[in-house]
């Protein structure tokens, strides 16, 4: 699946990674680009909570996750949220063929509504625009109104309402 259609302006400008803060609950969260540590993120999505999945990701089992993660790293781009020494959320561009790149966020349940999953896709798309990304789209079931408004906070746009998820887009 691709979109076709892309908002006519870039938004941004987003800040790339390395980037640290406190979140809403008073942890130091520091967002990095993906350094190969795919142990501690297999870690996360072994932990996942079954409620957070969506459109069949994460997978289940240690296993899955692994494979999943090896063909999200091998050619996208990737950042991943720390606390201390443990992953608590991951977002990835992955290329679609035409050009565009499909986007992923994830937040552990542990971390999430305290402005990580923000952050984290604010420096996802920097870091993708460092490396030349400039079309980014996503789907989303459309009872998620938390995502949805994250999205739309951070400048996507919707393209596509047809289907049981919507389509939305942005140019970096």
């Amino acid at each position: 699946m691709t979109v076709d259609e892309y908002p006519d302006t870039a938004s941004g400008p987003f800040p790339s990674p390395p980037s640290s803060f406190v979140d809403g609950d008073d942890r130091d969260i520091e967002v990095r680009a993906f350094d190969e540590d795919t142990d501690a993120l297999v870690e996360m999505y072994v932990d996942f909570s079954q409620e957070d999945r969506a459109q069949g990701v994460p997978p289940v089992g240690e296993d899955r996750v692994r494979d999943w993660l090896d063909t999200l790293t091998a050619d996208g781009y990737n950042v991943v949220a720390w606390h201390d020494d443990r992953a608590v959320g991951h977002a990835t561009l992955v290329p679609d063929g035409t050009g565009g790149y499909e986007l992923a966020i994830f937040v552990h349940q542990d971390y999430q509504g305290a402005g990580i999953g923000t952050r984290l896709l604010r420096n996802l798309l920097g870091h993708g625009a460092e490396q030349g990304v400039e079309r980014v789209w996503l789907t989303v079931e459309r009872w998620n109104r938390a995502a949805v408004a994250l999205y739309e906070k951070v400048g996507f746009e919707t393209v596509d309402t047809e289907s049981f998820e919507l389509e939305m887009a942005i140019r970096v």
